[in-house]
């Protein structure tokens, strides 16, 4: 009987559709490495293995950008540039729920508690926010904040203007 089972879990394995790749709903951030599942210089191939291939793009921006979201037409999600064929960053579209870095850091946590979990920060002016960054040799990460609250994570080239 007990082969009969393992038989019968094994055609089931085997008939099963693969997992659509798509935008996760409770997303990353690894800080100098990735988020939503995404790393810098990953090729739009790999992008669409781990966000799936639905996805809109920009008309106005200066690189290709990629907009993956929950919905057509929905503004939450993650915005993933291109250049030379190449990730060059990736950040959050308007404070999707549910996304988090590490030590409990979530989207929408106080201003206080961003440099309490993730340590010391540059503060950088933009145009109605403020990015909090830190560098590292191999990325730009961004905590970005809106009315003392966080908004957005994003993940750039070293040194890279966070002000999009």
């Amino acid at each position: 009987m007990s082969r009969t089972l393992a038989c019968a879990a094994v055609l089931l394995l085997c008939a099963a559709a693969p997992a659509e790749a798509a935008l996760p709903t409770r997303g990353a951030l690894v800080p100098n490495r990735s988020l939503g599942g995404v790393r810098l210089g990953e090729t739009p191939a790999q992008v669409r293995a781990v966000l799936g291939s639905s996805h809109g793009v920009c008309r106005g921006c200066a690189r290709t950008t990629w907009y993956f979201t929950y919905r057509a037409f929905d503004q939450h999600g993650l915005a993933v540039e291109l250049a030379a064929g190449h990730v060059s960053a990736v950040y959050t579209l308007w404070q999707p729920a549910g996304w988090h870095a590490p030590r409990g850091l979530q989207l929408g946590a106080a201003q206080g508690q961003i440099s309490e979990l993730a340590g010391t920060l540059l503060p950088i002016a933009c145009s109605g926010y403020e990015a909090l960054v830190r560098d590292s040799s191999t990325a730009r990460t961004v905590y970005y904040v809106v009315d003392a609250k966080l908004w957005g994570f994003g993940l750039l080239r070293p040194n890279e203007n966070p002000c999009r």
